[in-house]
Formats: C-alpha cells, sequence, structure tokens
C-alpha cells in the first residue's frame, strides 16, 4: 500500500511548477505515511483535502488517477 509520502513523491515528479498554495500542503504529505497521521496540529485527512482543493490546475491521466486515489483514502 502506497504510504501519504509516496503519492506526494509521484505528485512532485508529475507536476511541474505547482502553485505555492498546493506546494505547502504537498510539503506536508511528504513527512506523513496514513491518513491517520498528524502533521503537527492538522490531520492527514485535513492535509490532503486542502491539497486536493489546491491541485484544480493540475491536470492529466496521473493527476486524475491520483486524485481519485487520495479521494479513496480520505473516505476511509
Amino acid at each position: 500500500m502506497k504510504t501519504i509520502s509516496d503519492y506526494a513523491v509521484e505528485i512532485s515528479s508529475d507536476w511541474k511548477n505547482i502553485p505555492r498554495n498546493a506546494s505547502a500542503y504537498l510539503d506536508c504529505m511528504a513527512d506523513l505515511q496514513t491518513i491517520n497521521d498528524m502533521y503537527m496540529y492538522d490531520s492527514a485527512r485535513s492535509i490532503v483535502l486542502r491539497f486536493l482543493c489546491n491541485a484544480q490546475q493540475w491536470k492529466g491521466e496521473n493527476a486524475k488517477r491520483i486524485k481519485a486515489e487520495l479521494k479513496s483514502l480520505c473516505k476511509e
């Protein structure tokens, strides 16, 4: 099973010129393993959801797949 940090690496390698608002959450995701982790006072779930809200500019097949996987993780 992929960790959230695995997703962060995959996103960073696929999405060039990441906007600052999405990049901030992606940086946090790089330090997370599961959707139940905490990053300081924020839950991993809230960080991933905020990333998704700020990742609307990211397009393509990889983006669709990864966004769907992250949304599925958040529903668990």
